[in-house]
């Protein structure tokens, strides 16, 4: 026997407030999106974190972007090992099924993944080496780029992280075959981008300066 309940009255509430107006106006929209399937532009590959809203960001509407959210907006490298990876099948879809256009990485601060990652590295939370950690087995993803960000000085360590974790996804995302052919073959380009949230602000990735700069 499943344990799922009832929603809270309160999300029951806000759909129905949805259903009335928003779905009510736009309702012809809804059919097409239905009827005709999706076709995204781009992928984004962003964080589960409640405050990181990618539509709102880039006032994306229903039908533009295919979305995967995960911890820390990581992608793992390619390993066709006929086990589960959602992440992986994900960027499969979007590649070989939708042919989107575009994947975009977007990392974020204050990112609790990336925060737990750096106390996992440093040996401040033991509990994330152990085996049964889905967290910690997830965030070993970026040990790579914690490698470069350790000697910085500590203040700076965990944006520097935060960062390091969209070069890590967009590097393992050229280990998938589907990706790197269509990269060069010039079917598909990588974005990554960094979002601070207290500020509004969005700085991208640029190969040519090795840096992070405002958009």
């Amino acid at each position: 026997m499943h344990n799922a309940k009832p929603l809270p009255q309160y999300l029951v509430k806000r759909f129905q407030g949805w259903k009335a107006t928003t779905y009510a106006q736009n309702e012809a929209w809804y059919r097409r999106l239905a009827d005709d399937g999706q076709h995204p532009r781009a992928m984004v590959i962003s964080c589960c974190d409640s405050r990181v809203h990618v539509t709102s960001i880039f006032g994306a509407d229903n039908g533009e972007f295919f979305l995967h959210r995960n911890i820390a907006n990581l992608v793992p490298p390619y390993k066709p090992d006929g086990a589960q990876h959602g992440t992986s099948a994900a960027v499969e879809y979007a590649v070989t099924a939708l042919k989107v256009a575009h994947i975009i990485v977007l990392g974020h601060s204050s990112c609790g993944g990336v925060a737990g990652c750096l106390d996992m590295c440093t040996g401040r939370a033991p509990e994330l080496e152990e085996k049964t950690s889905f967290v910690g087995r997830w965030m070993d993803i970026l040990r790579p780029g914690y490698e470069k960000v350790k000697d910085l000085p500590e203040a700076e360590q965990t944006a520097a992280l935060e960062k390091e974790a969209v070069l890590v996804s967009l590097n393992n995302l050229m280990t998938f075959p589907f990706v790197a052919n269509d990269v060069q073959g010039g079917k598909i380009t990588l974005h990554g981008l960094w979002h601070d949230i207290g500020e509004g602000s969005v700085e991208q990735y640029m190969p040519e300066e090795g840096a992070f700069k405002p958009i």
